[in-house]
């Protein structure tokens, strides 16, 4: 089978279903492989206790990803999102963003936004291709390896008021 299937089938078995507090500490490895300061399971476990909308990307039955974000006043934050280091570049991360901005639109946010490191392009050139444009800088958000590093705040309107 080519690649190019395989890439194909791969993108056809990943399905989304709602993160539950057992899927935690699946998600929390999948963030900790990702990340050089990674979320805790605390944060992970009160997204879902305050009903945010987080869900699971699932791949042969394991957690190979996962997508949170709140609502509120018109507006959807895209918190948090990651895909299993194997399964980038095939398509899953454009298709779960997909499906948020779904459900954004289906509870009639008008705008989204979302930070992104500066020293991430790939997710920038994701997100820019979803429609996402700079809107903003955030000092000093993240934590880095050299101290602080900024955020670029996006934001894509969804409708209009």
């Amino acid at each position: 089978m080519s690649a190019e299937l395989d890439r194909s089938a791969l993108y056809q078995a990943v399905r989304f279903r709602p993160m539950t507090l057992v899927d935690v500490p699946a998600v929390v490895t999948v963030e900790r492989a990702a990340y050089l300061f990674p979320w805790s399971e605390g944060v992970f476990r009160d997204c879902v206790r305050v009903g945010y909308l987080c869900r699971v990307v699932e791949f042969e039955g394991q957690v190979a990803g996962y997508g949170i974000m709140s609502y509120g006043a018109g507006e959807a934050h895209i918190l948090n999102i990651c895909i299993r280091n194997d399964l980038r570049g095939v398509g899953v991360g454009r298709r779960l963003m997909d499906f948020l901005l779904s459900r954004a639109k289906e509870a009639e946010m008008q705008d989204v936004f979302l930070e992104v490191r500066p020293s991430n392009p790939v997710a920038i050139k994701l997100y820019e291709s979803l429609g996402f444009v700079k809107v903003g800088i955030r000092k000093a958000y993240y934590q880095a390896a050299g101290g602080r590093e900024d955020a670029l705040v996006y934001k894509r309107v969804l409708a209009n008021p």
